[in-house]
Parts: C-alpha cells; structure tokens; sequence
C-alpha cells in the first residue's frame, strides 16, 4: 500500500502561515500526516494505514520553488530517521555523439547539487531511450557513491504498464524493503546493506495475483484487436494535459475492450459556424474529422468560448448514432441542445452564459440553490457524492449498483423544473442526487432502443478510472465504439 502527497494541497494547507520560521515544520507536519491517512490495496474496500508513503518532489533541484521542500525533507529525515526514509532520485542520461554514447555527466552533476543541499540518494533512476549500459551504471555508482545495483534503468518500452514490471525485474521492490527495513523482509540488526539483495524477489511481489493480472494488462496493450478513434471536443485542446484524466479513462478502457485508442482533437468553437474567430477552412476541417470518428466525448469546462460547438458535436451524435459521453458541462451542453432541437425551444441556454433567459422554460442549466454569488471561492459542489441509478438503465448495467460514488466539480446544474419535459420527450434522467430531495440530475442518456450509447454525467466518472478497474461509463463508450468499428450495432 502507499499514500501519495501533492504540492497542490500542501500549499492550501499552508495558505495561512505567514512566518517562514515554520514553514518548513509545516511541510514535515503535513507529509507525515497525510503519510498515515488510512487507503485501500487495489481491488479492496477496507481501508489500511500505509507502510509507505510515495512523495514526489517535482521540478529541477537548485530552483528556487523547491527549496523550502528540500529543506523540509532533508529535515524530516533527521526527526525519523535514516532507516525510515530514502531518497530516489531520477536522472536524465541523453545518448550523445558519434557513436552515440551514453553521458552521465548530467546524474553526476545532479548528485552534487542534492549532496550540496543536504540530501543523498539511495537509489537513482536513470531515465533514456536504451537501457543503461554497465559501463554507465558503474561510472554513475563510483561518482555518486550510490551502489552500482541501486542504479536503475528507465528506458523506454512498449507501453508505460511495463515500467512497474521493468523495475520489478532489477529488484527495485526488494532493495527498498531492505532499505526501509520493513519486516517481515529484513532484520533491523542485519549489517547487509539494501544493494546487494539478490534477485530473489523476497517481497514476493512477482508471484502474487495482482502483478500476473498487471503482467497480462500490459501484455494487451502491445496486441490490440483493433483501433478505435474518439473525437475530444473540448475548449483547451491546444494543452496536452488539459485532458490528461480523460484521456488516461478512455486508455484504461480501450486496453478493457482491446483497442488501440486514438484522439482525434477538436477545438469546439471550430465546429461553430457563426464563430467570429474560426475560418471557413478550420470550419470545414473540424466537421470532416468529427463524422471520421468512432465515438464522441464532450468534456468538462468553463466559460462560453466553444460552447456552441459542443451543442452541434452533441448533436450530430445524437442524430447519426454516434457513441457520445458528455462531462460535467458535456451533460449540460447535451441537456440544452435536447430543449433547443427535441423540446423546440431555441432560445434555451445556461444561465452560466445568459441572464435573459425564461425562468423554467429556457434557463436549462441554473446555479446551485446553496450557491453563493458574491463569495469568491469555496463556492463549488466538490467531492465525492452518492448517485442512486435507474433500474434497468444502461448505467445501471454498466456500474452493476444502484447506488454509485463519484468525485464532482460544478456550479451550476440541470434545472429540476424541466426534467419532466425532457422525460416525456425521450431525454431519461437516470442518475439522481441521494438526498431526500432527488433533484439533482447526475446521470442522463438516451433509451438503447434509440441510441447505443448516449450517456452524459454532472460528476466527472474520470478520476475513479484505474487500468485494473476502468470506470464503467467509459467502458461503455469504448464497447459502443467497437461495435460501430466492427459494424455489429
């Protein structure tokens, strides 16, 4: 088991302390904290306390925004001492020349800045595109005094499933259990020293079922049975890492069912015809990639821009059959287009973007009741929330329960007062809040006798998706998709 930390909520943590006299014992305080918060073994619902806590300190070292962590850490190291903390390091080697030859000048570099700050690697992971020659290993180990079987080897492979199992295979596992004696691997008043534990795998990690079922995860990625294309309409398509959540549920999903995924991206103001910023051109381009696609995903977001698009992506799935999962705004995107199209109201809208509209007939999305306007801030439904599904409905095949847990991010929502219309008209709210009052819409979709799969939800089904467990409304996307590819719908 292990616990992670993010710099993120350390510095909300530490958003009051204004004294830089303890803004080091703050860090320490809350690494150590959240290092015994109770988590859950893959597959488990009971709830443990770690043995290991993973904290990841990013960035370059010597740069001036991690100092005070570095200080922290080389801190906390002396309050629990040597044999209850390590220190991996990761380290670029670049092949340079003519041959190309590997160059460690760079690690060893690396190593003097961290010794010179007060911190010393137990281990270094050497990342490159080939695995790192002995020759390196040894000339790395003798200039940074770290043991040559403590170097590492992160090369590239086929697939990033593999790089569990690669550092597996050089004993990574065994080495720190040595390291951090933690028993039943190693006796605390051994002098063996944590590098020079044989291949033997003693944590027993290699035979257990979860890696065999992690072995054969990876293993499928490298032997896909076909190839799937999925349209991101989304507003910040341009940043790699806008979607990475998304991208990484529909991956998890596409490896469930098989299928090498592709993204086609999609800026979703270029799908909108009356943008004063899209050219005849990218107009047209948009649209020719989007009907290529297999299935249709609307993400979350915020603001206007592109908002028209995704209503006109939504509804060309709805109409050609195509597979679409709608997120967050994606659901209320697909809720408005549904009242403009089906209901034949026009002028339907958020009230996120308009404040003329019709109260209860054209303000489709609204603001949240308890929602504070004039406070900046601290104004989201954030977290995870219990769903209750329709029996019958094909979320409720898809997650197997009647009741679901799902982490939210939103303002604004559908309003209750037009559900009924929007019922009678075929759109079926079939995820709703658990509360006594059943209004908050959380699930919606189309019937599968109309639709394959049409799905769209409030929460952001994303952050509960793992490759072991891929969340089901991606599943379910991914399974329409390739009945679309195989031409079996």
């Amino acid at each position: 088991m292990n616990g992670s930390s993010t710099a993120a909520g350390l510095f909300f943590f530490l958003f009051g302390i204004v004294s830089t006299n303890i803004f080091s014992d703050a860090i320490q305080e809350w690494i150590l904290r959240v290092a015994k918060a109770p988590v859950a073994k893959f597959g488990a619902s009971k709830k443990e306390t770690p043995e290991i806590c993973i904290v990841e300190l990013g960035g370059t070292l010597g740069d001036i925004e991690s100092m005070p962590f570095v200080e922290a850490l080389r801190q906390l190291q002396e309050l629990v001492g040597y044999k209850n903390m390590c220190f991996v390091h990761v380290s670029l080697v670049p092949v340079l020349g003519s041959p190309p030859e590997q160059k460690t000048k760079p690690t060893q570099h690396s190593v003097a800045q961290m010794r010179q700050l007060g911190l010393t690697p137990d281990f270094i992971a050497c990342r490159g595109k080939q695995p790192l020659e002995a020759s390196a290993r040894r000339k790395i180990a003798m200039f940074s005094s770290v043991p040559t079987n403590a170097i590492i080897s992160i090369h590239d492979v086929s697939n990033i499933y593999r790089v569990p199992l690669m550092m597996m295979e050089q004993n990574l596992a065994s080495m720190i259990a040595h390291r951090l004696r933690i028993k039943p691997y190693y006796k605390r008043n051994s002098p063996q020293q944590y590098s020079t534990s044989k291949h033997d795998d003693m944590t027993g990690i290699s035979k257990s079922k979860f890696i065999k079922e992690w072995t054969a995860l990876a293993d499928s990625v490298d032997a896909p049975e076909s190839e799937c294309c999925i349209a991101m309409v989304g507003k910040y398509v341009g940043h790699g890492d806008a979607y990475l959540s998304v991208v990484k549920a529909l991956t998890h999903s596409a490896i469930a069912t098989k299928q090498r995924l592709k993204i086609e991206w999609i800026v979703a103001s270029d799908l909108d015809k009356n943008d004063e910023y899209t050219s005849e051109e990218a107009y047209k381009s948009a649209w020719e990639r989007l009907k290529k696609c297999d299935g249709i995903v609307v993400p979350g977001g915020f603001g206007v821009r592109g908002f028209e698009g995704k209503v006109d992506a939504i509804k060309y799935a709805r109409e050609s059959k195509t597979p679409f999962l709608g997120i967050c705004l994606g659901m209320q995107a697909s809720v408005v287009e549904y009242c403009r199209n089906v209901l034949n109201r026009p002028n339907a809208h958020s009230s996120e973007f308009r404040d003329d509209l019709e109260e209860d007939m054209e303000d489709a999305i609204i603001f949240m009741p308890e929602g504070d306007r004039e406070r900046m801030g601290g104004t989201m439904r954030l977290g995870l929330r219990e769903t209750i599904l329709r029996k019958g409905t094909i979320a409720h095949k898809y997650y197997g329960s009647e009741k679901v847990h799902e982490r939210h991010r939103h303002r604004y929502e559908v309003n209750p007062s037009i559900v009924p219309d929007l019922e009678l008209a075929g759109l079926n709210f079939v995820g709703r809040n658990a509360d006594s009052s059943g209004e908050r819409m959380e699930i919606v979709e189309l019937d599968e006798t109309v639709h394959p799969y049409f799905v769209a939800s409030q929460f952001h089904p994303e952050f509960t998706s793992r490759p072991e467990k891929p969340n089901p409304l991606f599943l379910g996307l991914m399974e329409a998709s390739k009945k679309r590819v195989s031409g079996a719908e």
